[in-house]
């Protein structure tokens, strides 16, 4: 029986490496392949606001009609995992509302909310009064705001009026006429608005 050399076996166990890699690689193509879903890309645009950051452009979602008015997008989520508790009680930071612009004109305004998340997310729009600040609410011992003055909101997936919520995964829109004046954009359901899940946006 032929023993094998160290330079032998160095080599075998290069060749080995190199076969583990390839078939790693290639198992990895084969899943993103697999498990690609082109009805979920996104394409991501200025939107007016941040550029290149937040809100799918209009049309990219074949879900999703042609609204009237000044689209807004919002991208709601969250990181998954328990919410964490902190801050006196209040939810630490977990959880995201972010729009694709801060400012449009009064009249008609639509917003496509699509949630990123893994849990059921929603839009609620509130006015704010005087110096009122985003994020100021009390939130009260059920975890959630009083949303008495509300405006509408986005509370199921597609144009439904739900109120379980926008599922992951799913985007929901909502077409309303706004006044001049400045508004809070939040999710009430128990907890996310103290985990962050708020943001202005200002009608001239």
């Amino acid at each position: 029986m032929a023993v094998a050399t160290p330079r032998g076996q160095l080599i075998a166990g290069l060749v080995a490496a190199v076969a583990l890699l390839l078939g790693s690689v290639g198992a990895v193509v084969a899943w993103a392949g697999a498990n690609h879903d082109s009805s979920r890309s996104v394409a991501w645009g200025d939107g007016g606001g941040r550029a290149g950051m937040l809100g799918p452009r209009s049309g990219t979602d074949s879900s999703v009609p042609d609204l009237p008015g000044t689209v807004v997008h919002a991208v709601v989520g969250d990181m998954g995992g328990p919410m964490m508790r902190g801050n006196g009680g209040r939810s630490a930071a977990r959880m995201f509302l972010h729009l694709d612009r801060s400012t449009v004109p009064h009249g008609t305004v639509s917003f496509v909310v699509t949630n990123t998340g893994m849990r059921n997310h929603e839009l609620v729009v509130l006015p704010l009064d005087g110096d009122q600040r985003a994020g100021s609410r009390a939130v009260g011992p059920d975890r959630r705001i009083d949303e008495s003055g509300s405006l509408g909101e986005v509370a199921d997936a597609g144009g439904g009026s739900g109120d379980s919520g926008i599922a992951p995964g799913a985007t929901g829109w909502v077409t309303l006429d706004l006044p001049v004046g400045r508004y809070e954009l939040v999710c009430n359901l128990p907890g996310h608005y103290a985990a962050g899940m708020f943001a202005e946006i200002t009608v001239t």
